[in-house]
C-alpha cells in the first residue's frame, strides 16, 4: 500500500451529521472524494437531499440522506438503522452537528442552557453509542468528533459559557471513550477548528466588522479560512493514515490558540 492509498476509504461507510452545510458539508464532500459512501444526516430536507445527491454526482459513490435529529434518540436510531439497511456496516462517524448562541450566564434561561447541550454534547453521545453498537458488532472504525477551540480557551467578547462548556464536554468523552473502545477496534479522535468562515461567521463579517476584526486580531494567520481546510483533516482521522492515533485534540484555527 502507497502512502497515497492509506487515506482512501473506497467501498466504507461514513455517516456526517450536519453534512448538509459549512464544515459538515465541506467533511462529506472530502470523505466522498476519497471514496466513501456518505451518509448526510441533518433535519433539513432540501439541503440535505441536494447535498447527497451532489456528492454521488460529483464523486461516483453512493449516498443518502436521512432526516436526523442528533438530539432525539428515536431519530438517531432511525439513522442508524437507515444506514445499516443501506449498506449493512457504518466505518466512520464524524459527529459534527452543532448550535451556538450568546447568552451572558446571569441571564441564561435552563432552556437555553439544555438545548446547546441537547445538540452539542447529547447528540454527540447518542450517535456515538449506536453507531458505535454497529461498529463493535463489526470490525471497529473511526469516529470523529468536531469539538472547538472553546473548549480551551474563553470566547471573546462574545459571552458562551455554554457553549464552552458544551466542547469541553465532547473533549473529555473522546479521552475516556478511546481508551474504553480500543479493545473493539474503534479509535475516537477530535478536532478543534478556529474560526471557521461557516454562514455564521460569514454573516459577523459583513454586519459587525468590528468584531470580526477583534478574532483576527488574535490569529496569527490574520484571516478566516473556508470550511475546506477542515476536510483533509477529517480525512485523515478517518482512514488509516491515522492508525496511530487515538483519543486525540487536534487544533487547527490560523494560529489562534499559540498567542
Amino acid at each position: 500500500m502507497s502512502l497515497l492509498d492509506k487515506f482512501r476509504l473506497d467501498g466504507q461507510t461514513a455517516i456526517v451529521t450536519g453534512g448538509n452545510r459549512g464544515i459538515g458539508r465541506a467533511i462529506a464532500d472530502g470523505l466522498a472524494d476519497v471514496g466513501a459512501n456518505v451518509v448526510v444526516a441533518n433535519r433539513d430536507e432540501e439541503t440535505g437531499r441536494d447535498a447527497a445527491e451532489t456528492l454521488a454526482d460529483e464523486h461516483d459513490v453512493e449516498t443518502l440522506w436521512v432526516e436526523t435529529d442528533v438530539a432525539k434518540e428515536e431519530s438517531v436510531m432511525n439513522m442508524v438503522e437507515a444506514t445499516v439497511e443501506e449498506f449493512g456496516d457504518i466505518d466512520v462517524l464524524v459527529n459534527n452537528a452543532g448550535v451556538v448562541s450568546n447568552y451572558e450566564l446571569q441571564d441564561m434561561p435552563l432552556e437555553e442552557w439544555e438545548r446547546i447541550f441537547s445538540i452539542n454534547a447529547t447528540g454527540v453521545f447518542l450517535c456515538t453509542k449506536y453507531v458505535g453498537q454497529v461498529m463493535i458488532d463489526g470490525d471497529g472504525g473511526n469516529i470523529v468528533n468536531m469539538s472547538s477551540i472553546s473548549a480551551i480557551l474563553a470566547n471573546y467578547p462574545q459571552p458562551q459559557p455554554h457553549y464552552n462548556a458544551s466542547k469541553g464536554a465532547i473533549d473529555g468523552f473522546t479521552n475516556q471513550l478511546a481508551s474504553d473502545w480500543w479493545q473493539y477496534g474503534i479509535r475516537v479522535n477530535n478536532i478543534s477548528p478556529g474560526y471557521i468562515l461557516t454562514d455564521m461567521i460569514a454573516e459577523v463579517r459583513e454586519n459587525d466588522p468590528e468584531l470580526a476584526q477583534i478574532w483576527k486580531d488574535d490569529m496569527v494567520m490574520d484571516e478566516f479560512a473556508d470550511p475546506e481546510v477542515i476536510a483533509p483533516l477529517a480525512v485523515y482521522l478517518a482512514s488509516d493514515a491515522s492508525e496511530y492515533m487515538t483519543g486525540e485534540q487536534i487544533v487547527i484555527d490560523g494560529g489562534l490558540t499559540i498567542r
